[in-house]
C-alpha cells in the first residue's frame, strides 16, 4: 500500500514524498489509520520494519490540529538515549510542515545538557521523546506539566522491561491523564508486556506482524569452533575482504574493549560500543562510523536494536546471544532497505545448545562454514547436548569436571552464564556477582532514575 492511500494530511505526504517515502512496511498499514481513528494500539512486530513512522505520522497528524498550547501532548518512551535522538532526528523530517515541536529528553550526559533540557522543558514541546529514568529526574524537580498529554507511546516496550523500567513507567503513567491514547509497540509479546497492555491501555485494537525473523536477503553461517579460535576466526574474515560496515556483536563490555584493542593493534580501523562510554563518546563513534572513518564497530547489545544504520554489509555474533529474539535483532541491522547483508555467528561448545534452540526458533538450520585449514577442526556440531566440559580442545585437562561426591554421585563444575544483555543495559561485566539475600526486606536494587 502506498502512503497517499492512507488518510494522512496532505503536509504530512509532502513530507514524506520530500523523503522519498513512498510505500508502507506492514505494520505501517496496520497501524496508522487504527491510531488516527483514536484506538488504543498494541503492536508487535520486530525491528527495522518501520514501527517508528507507524506511530510519528499519525501523532504528528492529529496534533496538527490541536490548539497551541505550552503543554506536553505527547510523550514517546523509550529504552535507550540513541533511540530517543532518532526518534527526533526522524521528527525533524516527518514535522518538515508542520508546526509540531518534539523535545528528546535522556542521560548519558553532563550538567550542561541537563540543564538545557530542564530550559526546554519549561519552555515546552508538543511531544517529549524520553528514556523513563531522566524524564522522572526531571519530574522530580516540579516543572514538569504531564496534564495536558493526549497521547502516549511506548517504544520497544518488552526491551524497557527488560532493563528494569517497569516502575519507571508506572509512575510516569500515574501522572498522566486517565483519557489520553496509549500504544505501545513491542518486537516481542511475552506475559509481562501482556500484563502491562493490560494495566494502561483501555480496549486497545492488535496488531501483530509475523513471528519475527531474518530478512530473507541475509546470508546466514556458522562456524563451530574453540572459544579459542574466535579471534583468530575473526582476523580471518577480516581478511578475506569482510571489513568493510562491519558490526560484531559480543557478550560484555569487557570483551568488547579487549576485542576491539586485538583489531586495532591488527591494523584494523575499529571502535567500541558499549554503555560505559558517555553520550559524546558514542556519538563521536557513530558519526566516524557513518562517515567511514571506522570500518568495524564491536559492541554489546546496545546496537541491536533501535539504531538506524541501513548500510551494514556484515554482523558477526563473536558470542551467541542468549535469546533467539536478540539474534533476530543483531542480525536485522544488515540487508535492511532492500539490500543483500551477510550474518555470521561463531558458535563454541558451551553455546552449541543455545545456538540449536535460536535454529528451532528460526524454523531452520543455519549453513555451517568450514573452518579455514589453518585454524584446526573445531568441535563436532552436537546441539542437542549439554556439553560439559564446554570450551575446551579434546584432551584438554580441567579441575571439578566429572567428580564424585562420597554417595557417588555426579559433581560438576559449570561455567557461569553470560551475562544476560536484556537484563542489563547493554552486557555487563562477565564478573560473577557476590550472593545477595533479597528476602527479609531486602529490594532487588533497580536502575538509578537519569540512566538510560
Amino acid at each position: 500500500m502506498r502512503f497517499d492511500e492512507l488518510s494522512l494530511s496532505d503536509d504530512i505526504l509532502d513530507a514524506l514524498d520530500a523523503m522519498n517515502f513512498k510505500e508502507c512496511t506492514p505494520i505501517q498499514e496496520q497501524s496508522i489509520d487504527v491510531i488516527l481513528e483514536g484506538h488504543d494500539l498494541i503492536a508487535c512486530a520486530q525491528t527495522g520494519t518501520g514501527k517508528t513512522a507507524a506511530y510519528l505520522l499519525p501523532i504528528i497528524d492529529l496534533l496538527a490540529d490541536t490548539e497551541p498550547t505550552p503543554k506536553v501532548k505527547c510523550v514517546v518512551m523509550v529504552p535507550t538515549h540513541e533511540l530517543a535522538q532518532q526518534i527526533d532526528r526522524r521528527m525533524e523530517g516527518f514535522a518538515y510542515y508542520i508546526p509540531v515541536s518534539s523535545l528528546a529528553i535522556h542521560g548519558g550526559n553532563d550538567g550542561k545538557e541537563f540543564a538545557r533540557q530542564q530550559h526546554a522543558l519549561r519552555q515546552g514541546a508538543d511531544m517529549v521523546i524520553a528514556t523513563p529514568g531522566r524524564l522522572l529526574a526531571h519530574m522530580k524537580m516540579g516543572y514538569v506539566d504531564l496534564s495536558g498529554v493526549q497521547f502516549f507511546v511506548l517504544d520497544e516496550a518488552d526491551r524497557m522491561l527488560d532493563m528494569g523500567f517497569s516502575e519507571d513507567i508506572m509512575r510516569i503513567v500515574a501522572e498522566l491523564p486517565k483519557d489520553r491514547q496509549t500504544l505501545m509497540f513491542s518486537a516481542t509479546m511475552p506475559t509481562k508486556i501482556q500484563q502491562l497492555a493490560s494495566t494502561i491501555l483501555t480496549e486497545p485494537k492488535e496488531v501483530k506482524i509475523a513471528v519475527s525473523k531474518p530478512a530473507e536477503r541475509v546470508d546466514q553461517s556458522a562456524y563451530i569452533c574453540y572459544e579459542g579460535q574466535k579471534e583468530a576466526l575473526l582476523k580471518h574474515l577480516f581478511s578475506a575482504g569482510h571489513n568493510k560496515r562491519v558490526i560484531v556483536f559480543s557478550s560484555s563490555k569487557q570483551k568488547v574493549r579487549e576485542l576491539t584493542q586485538a583489531m586495532r593493534r591488527a591494523k584494523w580501523k575499529a571502535a567500541e560500543m558499549h554503555s560505559d562510554l558517555d553520550q559524546k563518546a558514542r556519538e563521536d563513534v557513530m558519526l566516524d562510523f557513518r562517515a567511514g572513518r571506522v570500518d568495524i564497530l564491536i559492541a554489546t547489545d546496545i546496537l541491536a536494536r533501535g539504531i538506524d544504520i541501513d548500510d551494514i554489509a556484515m554482523v558477526v555474533n563473536y558470542d551467541v546471544p542468549r535469546e533467539a529474539e536478540d539474534y533476530v535483532h543483531r542480525v536485522g541491522r544488515t540487508a535492511r532497505a532492500n539490500t543483500d547483508g551477510i550474518a555470521v555467528t561463531f558458535v563454541s561448545e558451551r553455546d552449541q545448545q543455545r545456538f540449536g534452540f535460536i535454529e528451532r526458533f528460526l524454523g531452520t538450520e543455519v549453513r555451517k562454514a568450514e573452518m579455514p585449514p589453518e585454524l584446526g577442526q573445531g568441535p563436532e556440531y552436537k546441539p542437542e547436548q549439554k556439553v560439559r566440559d564446554a570450551g575446551r580442545r579434546p584432551g584438554a585437562k580441567g579441575k571439578g569436571y566429572g567428580r564424585r561426591d562420597k554417595a557417588g554421585r555426579d559433581k560438576k563444575k559449570t561455567a557461569s552464564p553470560v551475562p544476560s544483555e536484556a537484563k542489563a543495559a547493554d552486557g555487563a561485566s562477565t564478573a560473577k556477582p557476590k550472593k545477595r539475600n533479597y528476602r527479609k526486606g531486602h529490594r532487588k536494587p533497580k536502575p538509578e532514575s537519569g540512566q538510560s
